[in-house]
């Protein structure tokens, strides 16, 4: 299935792909506990800040507990937001998940340690084995503050300091992995991510060097043209040019890696989605009959894999070019 974009230039995801993006076995659950958040980064694909409000019901947070006591095959529950730590559900969410030894990913920004009521959050991450996967998108501080917001990048040194002194990249039960994000273009002169190991070395020694910082892994993400991406290159008159450089570099290789196989994406409403760029897009995931799901009822039928084919769109260019992007960095 695809969402056209109405422009000749531009070959549809789908025609490239040349045959469908089929679904594996179901192993992880990307929960989207909703769109608040402490901060409103230029970048962001979900456009969450401090003003939204929706986020996780009881009664959804309970249905998706469910689905991780039911299902052995889960091996990994991945929250985001927003914050998800400012959304309903996030300790319900991980409390579940430890009991039934599920991998626990926490996609934190890092300066939501320093919000009031939210200080407690260091200590419970190490507490819970949580691996935390932190935005920074640069390790210089200019960079950081304006694609973040003044200050982002002093608070997230020191939030970066704190989970080393609990452990974090040290304990081999304590994983801190740092995204990368390029700046948005300003011109025509689009690049690729740079290669992830030679700009994970390039940061370890900056931050090590600089701050006595340490962590695991970077994931180089490329900027995907939805959300305020999308319209920040749509006003720039970038969106299409940006659209074609992607395509131009589209790396067949990418595709048998893409995150969208393995997981399901679920929004604070309980729909099913096969990726959170999806999710943001409101292209549900759907049956082989073009039924939409949810969790209630993937609950009633009893089946996780219910979805064979992945929906696609144009903008899947962004994870399919170059070394390929995901929620855990490059692809190849």
């Amino acid at each position: 299935m695809q969402i056209q974009i109405n422009n000749s230039q531009i070959t549809s995801f789908s025609e490239k792909l040349k045959s469908p993006l089929l679904k594996q076995t179901i192993s992880v659950l990307q929960v989207n506990l909703g769109k608040r958040c402490n901060l409103a980064c230029n970048h962001c694909h979900v456009e969450a800040s401090p003003k939204r409000t929706e986020e996780l019901s009881p009664q959804i947070c309970q249905q998706i507990i469910e689905l991780i006591a039911r299902f052995p095959q889960i091996q990994i529950i991945d929250l985001t937001g927003g914050a998800p730590e400012m959304n309903y559900g996030f300790n319900l969410l991980v409390e579940a998940a430890n009991k039934y030894q599920k991998q626990v990913i926490v996609r934190s920004n890092l300066t939501i340690f320093f919000e009031p009521g939210f200080e407690y959050l260091p200590e419970y991450f190490a507490k819970n084995k949580i691996r935390v996967v932190a935005s920074l998108p640069c390790y210089l501080a200019d960079n950081v503050d304006k694609m973040r917001g003044i200050g982002v990048f002093n608070n997230s040194i020191r939030a970066l300091q704190l989970l080393n002194q609990l452990g974090y990249a040290s304990d081999e039960n304590l994983i801190l992995d740092l995204v990368y994000n390029p700046q948005l273009p300003k011109s025509e002169n689009f690049a690729l991510t740079p290669e992830q190991n030679k700009l994970e070395a390039d940061y370890k020694h900056f931050l090590n060097t600089n701050f006595g910082i340490n962590f695991n892994h970077l994931f180089t993400i490329t900027n995907i043209p939805i959300g305020r991406t999308k319209l920040y290159l749509e006003r720039q008159k970038l969106h299409t040019p940006y659209l074609k450089f992607l395509e131009k570099n589209f790396n067949p290789q990418t595709t048998e890696h893409l995150m969208c196989r393995n997981e399901l994406s679920i929004d604070y409403l309980g729909n099913i989605y096969d990726c959170d760029f999806n999710q943001m897009m409101d292209l549900p995931a759907r049956t082989s009959d073009g039924k939409t799901l949810t969790v209630a009822k993937l609950l009633e039928i009893g089946n996780l894999d219910l979805v064979s084919e992945v929906q696609t769109a144009n903008y899947c260019y962004g994870c399919t070019a170059g070394s390929g992007s995901s929620c855990g960095g490059a692809l190849v």
